[in-house]
């Protein structure tokens, strides 16, 4: 039974944060909708909550009473340098992507973008774990050298990475032995916005914003991977027989490989394929000449993108340059849903499909986290899907800390206290603008936009503010990605 999930508006962000929360109610249509509990606010230091108490049996109402407002674990505290990374005044976090490359410049300059405007905006409310948050920013430019030396840098001297993006970071052993203040091999966290190397997916000190897809059981053979294919399902139920072209982000072997799960999963469902062809972030529009050939020989109804959004471009212009008009769905990765997209495609990217697992920016009105990122990143002109990824993975890190100062107070910020925080953190929301999920998991959850008059509008589920989570969304699939990666050409 599918269900949808509401998240509450404006869902308190405070210091030490409440979770929007949420309870199932179950209709009499297909779907079931989540309504969000009333925000939890803290009172302001130094006032009190009054509570009315229940009226007694002479109809009089009984005295209020007050309760006391949380003590402020800040207020009076004498910070000291607990961990590297964490000094009496401040704590230093690294946000390392794929920006300088050659074969694709800038890539995910929005999550380091994202990550450094968090860190404005969070210390303007005043910080985090009673310290000012410190961003340093690491290049790995599609480069598993300068993925590993970021690594090594950011042991060196930051409490955590958070929201990184680098593709290909096969080799995870200075994040995963670092030794902490203590001399202890406990391992550096990284809270990623995304993770596409297998090595850093399964890494166990390594908690994801976006989907963990591995089962992480094994590194090669056959091995069980989860996908998504609950868009896939909305578009067969629009047209029954799709068959097409898979284009496979084909640069290097972990996005080729990490492909071949979401091309298996998507056959499962129901799609023909009837050509899986590798890309390069170097094509220019002359390229997909000879794809759009193919996509017209096989009569192909279906195309979906698996790589960025600048892709998706080209393909649509070259597909309109040959009059390719046997297409019924266009369909991208979350990489499509960029600021520059449509402005970049025009009327050729028209009818574009994009599913995400959070609120599409259309709809921060609705949350103060997502609300907060665009303010802070310039507006809804400036917004990038990775970049709010990134933030999310923020609010992620934020809350791990002001959990810990919590319960132990600001001189308990360690790595291994970071790290246990995360391994019991079952649910996180970014306070409500993401899909429900696991830090280590998948969520079901699922948002369907497409182009329309040249907007990203929202197409499943209608209502505004909510999310497919039907867990028929998810399916598992065992296959050799080392094997299906050679079939594709």
């Amino acid at each position: 039974m599918a269900r949808r999930h509401v998240f509450g508006a404006f869902c308190a962000f405070a210091l030490i944060a409440a979770g929007c929360g949420r309870d199932s109610d179950s209709t009499s249509s297909s779907e079931t909708t989540a309504a969000a509990a009333a925000p939890t606010t803290a009172a302001p230091a130094g006032e009190t909550e009054t509570t009315a108490a229940a009226a007694g049996a002479d109809s009089t109402a009984a005295p209020e009473t007050t309760e006391a407002a949380p003590a402020d674990p800040c207020e009076g505290a004498t910070l000291e340098a607990t961990e590297i990374g964490v000094s009496e005044s401040e704590i230093v976090i690294t946000v390392m992507a794929d920006t300088g490359s050659p074969i694709r410049p800038g890539l995910f300059q929005g999550n380091v973008d994202a990550v450094n405007a968090y860190a404005e905006y969070i210390n303007s409310k005043g910080g985090v774990g009673c310290r000012t948050l410190v961003v340093k920013e690491w290049d790995s430019k599609l480069d598993p050298t300068e993925a590993k030396n970021g690594l090594i840098s950011a042991c060196s001297d930051s409490l955590a990475m958070v929201g990184s993006n680098s593709l290909f970071n096969p080799d995870v052993s200075p994040m995963t032995g670092c030794v902490d203040q203590a001399g202890a091999a406990t391992g550096l966290p990284d809270l990623a916005g995304l993770a596409n190397d297998i090595n850093q997916q399964c890494s166990p000190v390594t908690f994801l914003v976006q989907a963990v897809s591995e089962s992480c059981e094994t590194f090669e053979g056959l091995r069980e991977f989860t996908s998504m294919v609950g868009p896939t399902k909305y578009y067969l139920g629009l047209e029954p027989d799709l068959h097409g072209v898979f284009l496979v982000p084909g640069d290097l072997p972990t996005t080729v490989q990490s492909a071949t799960y979401n091309i298996g999963a998507q056959a499962e469902a129901g799609i023909k394929w009837d050509a899986t062809i590798k890309i390069s972030g170097r094509d220019e529009q002359a390229a997909y000449t000879p794809r759009i050939a193919i996509a017209k020989q096989a009569e192909s109804n279906y195309l979906y993108n698996g790589s960025d959004f600048k892709a998706m471009t080209q393909v649509r212009k070259e597909a309109a340059a040959q009059g390719l008009d046997s297409i019924k769905i266009w369909a991208c990765s979350l990489s499509c849903y960029n600021n520059a997209f449509i402005p970049t495609g025009g009327q050729d990217v028209e009818g574009t499909y994009v599913w995400m697992q959070y609120l599409p920016m259309e709809e921060a009105d609705l949350n103060a986290e997502a609300q907060a990122y665009l303010d802070s990143v310039g507006g809804i002109e400036k917004f990038d899907s990775f970049g709010a990824q990134a933030w999310q993975a923020a609010a992620l890190f934020t809350e791990t800390v002001n959990n810990i100062v919590a319960a132990e107070g600001p001189n308990a910020i360690t790595r291994a206290a970071v790290l246990d925080t995360l391994r019991n953190t079952t649910e996180f929301t970014a306070n409500g603008w993401a899909a429900p999920k696991d830090p280590r998991g998948f969520s079901p959850c699922f948002v369907l936009l497409q182009v329309i008059d040249q907007k990203f509008q929202r197409v499943h589920p209608a209502e505004r503010g909510t999310f497919d989570c039907d867990p028929a969304n998810l399916v598992k699939i065992t296959l050799d990605p080392a094997v299906e990666a050679g079939k594709i050409t």
